[in-house]
């Protein structure tokens, strides 16, 4: 599914005018807008998020400014002259580091009082039968960022105030498609609850809407992040990455560029179909201005200048639009999926007596386990225990698992006996309540006995795990190592203890302790992992890539796993796209710092997409991104 606009998918900025940021509207020009748009324009994009900043348009319980109305219509024309669209956001309360109220709102809750939440269902009603058919209004997003400016409340609240707004949409006569502009922080995403279900709002929804801007410690892991979360936001509705960007303060243009290309086609083969970057322009002109005065480096996230000049990552944008143009995107679909990535009921789910620790680790474990899959070229789709486990994958992957709950156990050995492989690692978790892998039959399902001992753990000794495969596996012979750096707390940082029943032990750590096991079950395998190989590697900075990859391509060729392009190299991620009327495309992507020339291996022939010449070798620059077809 792909929101489209004048047939291309969204791809656009989040925009407020240098003239005055989110007080714009106050010094509205509209000579400045037509050379802010063109520019966006220039560059391949199609629209913009725009703002009612609460506090100007609606400055009395019972009134909409007249003036902004006006200068907002204004402002749709000028998009319609560029050949571009709008999404019109609504309750706009929260900017760039300050919460501003009307002053009539007097503290009130605005998800619980019943005065509150109607007079901003009468707002939205209001702006959405004065706009709703003018042909620039691409859509509506209800709020910008409401779990910072309306705070955590409770889920069925935070649902039930969404309801109502995204009806006051509907019967103000808007047809176009709608979303709640809260940034996909919920639990189903990052294992923390802040009353924002994703699941829940995206049933009553048409898009997703993520806002990804992260602080990490990994360089792989930050380019491949806001992928991963466009994964995890998928249930089912389009994913467009509402909210993305750098500043000149925190990062080099140079290196802004790099970021932007990563993030634009990384998350376009996660599955996300839409894309605004934050944001369209600096302002160097209003650091005597609240939210820029205090937030010093909230003026330069933009994608031009304060003079309005395109920024490097404007460039990278106008290259990505050049290529999903070339490729036909609204066409293309990602292949089936042969492996899932198994998400544990337990991210979102809040069983009784749980941590918060258990939540918030599934996320950091499975996001590793997603780096090291993307490092084999395995292509993975998320599937998530609490919808039920899909059958008729060839592998699962069960990354660094403390917690499934029981049928989850059974429906897996159940894949295994009709085919599949199935690989778990084990993990005690990540804090001392229940400490230990929840599974009331680990020996039986994977022919072991463990030697645990009652709430204790199995500490790892030193800093280096160094395992050797005692027999060939998958794409690994016998005879080879692999050394993985040792992460985690007092906690995680344990192995897990056994003897081989009815299991053959694949490799062994230097102390001879079993690494691997592999049980035949019925027509598949039922593969173990003694150590938290994921779970160590999401604990450490700088580690990626890692050998988690090597098991993951072993595990992938024990299963059969269509692999159409793989590069031997880690730092090379491959990965395809098909397109309806059978056209094939590749994107190679760079994780490495200098140029690389790489030799993919494939079951065809690459040529360069423009040219159309053979590309048996392939240059890639710093972190850079090409796009080949893949011909029989």
């Amino acid at each position: 599914m792909m929101l489209l606009q004048d047939g291309r998918p969204w791809l656009g900025a989040n925009f407020w005018s240098r003239s005055g940021g989110p007080l714009m509207w106050r010094s509205y020009d509209p000579g400045l807008i037509v050379r802010e748009l063109a520019v966006l324009a220039e560059h391949g994009m199609n629209l913009t998020r725009s703002f009612f900043y609460w506090p100007d348009f609606m400055p009395a319980p019972d009134r909409i400014d007249d003036d902004m109305v006006a200068r907002y219509a204004d402002f749709l024309d000028r998009h319609l002259d560029a050949g571009m669209a709008t999404i019109p956001t609504f309750i706009v309360g929260h900017m760039s580091g300050e919460n501003w109220d009307p002053v009539w709102r007097q503290g009130r809750d605005l998800y619980c009082d019943v005065w509150m939440v109607a007079r901003q269902a009468w707002f939205v009603e209001r702006m959405t039968a004065r706009f709703h058919d003018h042909p620039a209004v691409a859509g509506w997003l209800i709020s910008n960022e409401m779990p910072i400016y309306g705070e955590r409340s409770p889920r069925d609240t935070v649902t039930s105030w969404a309801q109502l707004m995204v009806q006051a949409v509907r019967a103000g006569g808007g047809t176009q498609p709608v979303s709640i502009g809260d940034g996909a922080w919920g639990m189903e995403v990052s294992g923390s609850d802040n009353g924002f279900s994703v699941r829940a709002l995206g049933a009553l929804t048409d898009f997703v809407g993520p806002h990804v801007y992260r602080m990490e410690n990994d360089v792989v892991r930050q380019h491949l992040t806001a992928a991963f979360i466009c994964e995890l936001a998928d249930f089912g509705k389009p994913v467009v990455l509402e909210e993305f960007g750098v500043t000149d303060a925190f990062v080099s243009r140079e290196h802004a560029a790099h970021y932007y290309r990563q993030i634009l086609h990384n998350s376009l083969l996660a599955g996300a179909t839409g894309w605004i970057g934050w944001n369209n322009s600096d302002y160097d002109n209003l650091y005597t201005q609240d939210p820029y005065r205090h937030h010093a480096f909230e003026m330069r996230f933009g994608l031009t200048d304060v003079d309005g000049n395109p920024k490097p990552a404007l460039r990278e944008v106008r290259d990505f639009a050049d290529v999903i143009a070339h490729v036909d995107l609204p066409g293309c679909a990602r292949p089936a999926a042969e492996t899932a990535l198994v998400v544990p009921s337990y991210l979102e789910q809040a069983y009784p007596f749980t941590e918060p620790g258990d939540h918030t680790y599934v996320f950091e474990v499975l996001r590793q386990a997603y780096v090291a899959a993307r490092e084999a070229d395995v292509p993975t789709r998320t599937a998530r225990e609490l919808d039920g486990l899909p059958a008729g994958r060839k592998l699962y992957l069960v990354p660094s698992a403390k917690q499934l709950t029981g049928p989850a156990w059974r429906d897996l050995a159940d894949f295994a006996e009709r085919g599949a492989v199935v690989y778990v690692s084990y993990s005690p978790g990540n804090h001392g309540v229940q400490r230990g892998l929840w599974h009331a039959d680990v020996n039986g399902m994977f022919g072991v006995e463990h030697q645990l001992r009652y709430g204790l753990v199995d500490p790892i000794a030193g800093d280096e795990v160094v395992v050797t495969f005692t027999t060939d596996f998958g794409s690994l012979s016998k005879g080879a190592r692999l050394a993985f750096r040792a992460g985690g707390n007092e906690h995680a940082r344990s192995y897990l203890p056994v003897r081989a029943t009815d299991a053959e032990v694949v490799a062994v750590d230097q102390h001879g302790n079993p690494v691997l096991l592999r049980r035949r079950h019925g027509a598949g395998h039922l593969v173990l992992c003694t150590f938290p190989l994921e779970g160590m590697a999401a604990a450490l900075p700088h580690v990626n890539p890692e050998p988690t990859y090597r098991i993951y391509d072993a595990l992938a060729a024990m299963a059969g796993v269509s692999r159409p392009v793989t590069v031997a190299d880690p730092l090379v991620h491959a990965a395809e796209l098909r397109h309806r009327d059978g056209r094939r495309f590749v994107w190679l992507v760079s994780q490495a710092a200098e140029e690389l020339t790489v030799k993919p291996v494939t079951g065809g022939r690459l040529h360069d997409l423009a040219a159309g010449e053979p590309a048996d070798e392939v240059t890639l620059r710093p972190y850079g991104v090409r796009v080949l077809a893949l011909k029989d």
